[in-house]
């Protein structure tokens, strides 16, 4: 049986590219269709078993690509679309930005493993909008109704949708008006200790970009006036630098043997964002932190209130504030070795079980 495993772009490895690399492993043979990546990068995170190759499309040779990729993003419904998979009898999309497309055998099982609809042209429209420069805000209504109409069409060339997270279903059923099986996104939980002792800081980690919100853990901290470190780089570095106090400290882009020390030492992690499942609140756990998460998106079905971290409701600095009295002053208690049993169950080796088990099902059903 041929296999492709169809990615958007490979970059750098996120939770998008943990995905594929546990699909490596699970299907060391399958080929790799991507719009654009970094080999170096894909290859060191692929299994060493792994003999398939690495294709990409026409977006590839397109000028400076690999830096403005997203710029060719009308190109990508076409891309796809041209991708030759006839010999292919399995075809596993992962989607979150256009891969899911592309054009297969009539018999072959096309298997979409969503991330999230597109989100700069669905449910975060507006906001991507409100952002760009003028050009892009000139020219993006246009091209978002055109890729609006492409997404929802090419969804019906899908056999079987598979989301992240109950969230992203909801936006599956919302957005493409199909069912989806929910299955976590894999994490590494076994390469975190929860035996560490714990420091006075806490941790703020991920992209710093405007929806993820890491401004509001720091004008949170400037008033607490308690250690925050921020792990991460992005367009609001910059601006975060220049208004954070002195107990907040930012530390730009780090690799994973000081992001391990740090999620295995914290007080806690800060998570205010809303994510489509968000990996690191899981990898906190599975280091022994609890976790202060806004009360929405995918850290509803990881993060339990009181019993593996703390929840509140409003994306404000007061409410966030609220949460870290609440474990500074001793009203939740956590357990280290309970976190990281909890984190256990959204290990890697959950998500290929029950990966495995679906395709299965679904190969027989064709």
């Amino acid at each position: 049986m041929k296999i492709a495993i169809i990615h958007y772009w490979w970059l750098s490895n996120r939770g998008g590219e943990a995905v594929c690399s546990a699909l490596a492993e699970l299907y060391p043979k399958a080929d790799f269709f991507l719009h654009v990546c970094n080999e170096d990068v894909v290859r060191k995170a692929l299994p060493s078993a792994f003999e398939g190759q690495i294709k990409t499309s026409f977006i590839s040779r397109l000028p400076g690509a690999k830096k403005h990729y997203q710029k060719y993003l009308p190109l990508m419904p076409l891309a796809l679309e041209q991708l030759d998979l006839t010999e292919y009898d399995l075809i596993i999309s992962s989607e979150s930005g256009p891969a899911k497309g592309v054009i297969t055998r009539p018999d072959a099982v096309h298997i979409c493993y969503c991330h999230s609809p597109m989100r700069y042209v669905w449910d975060m429209y507006h906001e991507y909008r409100a952002t760009a420069g003028r050009f892009v805000r000139t020219i993006f209504p246009l091209v978002a109704h055109w890729l609006r109409i492409w997404d929802r069409l090419s969804a019906d060339r899908v056999d079987h949708f598979i989301a992240n997270s109950s969230f992203i279903a909801s936006r599956i059923r919302k957005f493409y008006r199909r069912d989806s099986e929910v299955i976590f996104p894999p994490v590494n939980t076994s390469e975190f200790s929860q035996e560490q002792e714990r420091g006075d800081f806490y941790l703020c980690l991920g992209q710093l970009v405007s929806y993820k919100k890491a401004d509001l853990a720091v004008d949170a901290f400037n008033k607490l006036g308690l250690p925050l470190v921020v792990v991460g780089e992005g367009e609001l570095y910059e601006a975060l630098k220049a208004r954070a106090g002195t107990n907040v400290t930012l530390m730009g882009r780090q690799p994973f043997p000081v992001i391990k020390d740090l999620l295995e030492r914290c007080r806690g992690l800060i998570f205010p964002g809303v994510e489509d499942f968000g990996i690191v609140p899981v990898e906190a756990m599975a280091a022994g932190a609890p976790v202060i998460a806004f009360a929405k998106g995918g850290a509803l079905e990881t993060v339990i209130h009181g019993r593996t971290g703390i929840h509140f409701h409003e994306q404000s600095v007061d409410a966030l504030i609220t949460a870290v009295q609440q474990l500074e002053s001793g009203e939740f208690v956590f357990s280290p070795s309970e976190l990281h049993e909890h984190a256990a169950g959204f290990d890697k080796s959950v998500f290929k079980q029950k990966i495995k088990a679906f395709v299965d099902q679904a190969l027989a059903q064709a």
